[in-house]
This record gives structure tokens, sequence and C-alpha cells, in this order.
């Protein structure tokens, strides 16, 4: 997908305010103190596209997972101004802090996150469940279909695989259709084919239905699936590359001597 948005000074991409569905200005974050002190976010300022799909790739350590993390308003912090479309997240007191997450922002987490006592359709309608309104079901007929679900609706995440658990996440994540969506290696648990077919699904919601999603990932075949790269070292985004292949990904990591980086 071409790219004709304005760049900053630094190269990297960064297009109007008004097409930003989520920005970090000047964004640091800092751990501990003293010799224990660690830069995790070193003056990180970004735009995420709306209605675009961004991955984030670096080393362990780099800092894409707390970028990212901090742009979900899942942390905070330590200065620095973080965005979800015009709402600054440090103005917001723990209740709407909240709301937001719950009513703006999907999550895919590695980690999966369902209720072990809900079956697989009430983990995948619980936020909208609790913001108290009724799921598009068609949507969400469509959501179930693709990731491959149906059969398992009744089923509790004890009674679910690894891979089927994450389809759950997922799915949940996208029932809602929210403004945008963070996942972290969202396909990390799923063999190749089922990983394929849940990038193509969040590919064609992003093409078809404007969604808009960030996706931290090792592998350049999933990268290949997103309309932008960001690259990572050292709590700097340091690259980008729009329209990536995963032949380009995987080229360019090479350039950066990333550790750790995996083609599977």
């Amino acid at each position: 997908m071409t790219n004709t948005a304005p760049t900053t000074a630094e190269g990297l991409y960064q297009p109007g305010a008004g097409a930003l569905a989520a920005r970090a200005e000047r964004v640091a974050k800092v751990y501990g103190n003293g010799d224990a002190q660690v830069i995790a976010l070193d003056d990180v300022t970004v735009g995420i596209p709306r209605s675009r799909f961004t991955a984030i790739m670096g080393p362990s350590g780099s800092g894409k997972s707390t970028l990212m993390h901090c742009m979900a308003g899942l942390d905070s912090v330590s200065s620095g101004s973080v965005y979800i479309g015009d709402v600054e997240l440090s103005r917001l007191d723990d209740k709407r802090l909240t709301r937001l997450r719950r009513d703006k922002v999907g999550f895919i987490f590695q980690s999966f996150n369902l209720v072990p006592t809900l079956t697989a359709l009430e983990n995948i309608t619980l936020p909208i469940d609790i913001a108290g309104r009724k799921p598009d079901q068609q949507w969400l007929d469509t959501v179930i279909d693709t990731v491959g679900l149906r059969p398992r609706l009744k089923h509790r995440p004890s009674e679910l695989s690894g891979g089927q658990q994450q389809r759950v996440a997922c799915a949940r994540a996208l029932a809602s259709r929210p403004d945008i969506i963070f996942a972290d290696e969202p396909t990390g648990n799923l063999d190749s084919k089922s990983g394929a077919e849940v990038l193509s699904f969040l590919r064609n919601s992003v093409q078809e239905m404007g969604q808009t999603i960030v996706m931290v990932t090792h592998d350049p075949a999933a990268a290949a699936y997103s309309d932008l790269v960001l690259f990572l070292t050292d709590g700097r985004i340091v690259d980008q590359m729009p329209d990536p292949t995963a032949d380009k990904v995987l080229e360019r990591m090479k350039g950066f001597e990333l550790p750790g980086v995996t083609t599977s």
C-alpha cells in the first residue's frame, strides 16, 4: 500500500495529525535509579496512521513492547505525551483511562488473558458486555468464522489448545471494532496455517473495514502483512519501511544486526 504522507526531519513516518489514531511525543520510559536505571524508551516521537497496519520490530530489550504498552495506556510514561486520537492519556484519571481502553482499544497478547470460567463465546463478547452494548451479530459471525472458532464456542479455555486460545483473544479484540488494536506477537502460539489466517483477517480488517492495528513481532513474514514497519533499537526508532515484504524486512534487520530475530 503506497504511502504519500509527509515525514519528519528524522525520516520517520508522520502523517498529519488528523490522520493519526495514536501518537507519542518525546516519550521516555525509565525504570529504576542510579546504577540500576534502565532507559526503555528514549525521546520517541511517532504517529500511528489511522486505518493502517503498523508493525514494530526490534531485538529483545529494544523497547518495542514498552512503546506499545505506553501507547495503549497500559503503562505510564516517565516524560512526554501519548494520545489516542485527540485524547492525552496522562490527563485521564484511572476511571476515564479504563473506560477509554474498554471502548476505544483492543488488545491481543501472547498470554491470552482469557477468563477461565467463561466459554470461548463469552470471552469474545466480554468487552462488549461490560460496556453494556449489543454485538453486531453479522460482524461477530464474520470474526468467529474467519478465525475458525465456530465448533469451539461453548468450550472453556482449559478445553482449548494454546492456538485456539489465541484465536479467542484475537476474536475478542476485533469483535467490538475498536478504534485501534495493539497486538503483541498475535500469532506466536499458532501454527503457520492458522497464523496466516489470522494475519490475513487482520489485514482485511484494515483494508476493508478501516481498522487500525499496531503489532509487535519478531517475524518478517508477519510484518509483511503490514503497511509500515518501525524498527527500534536501544529505545529509539531508528528506521522505517513502507510496503514491506518478508525478504526486505529480513534484509533490513540483518543491516541492524538485530539479535534473536527468527524467520518462522
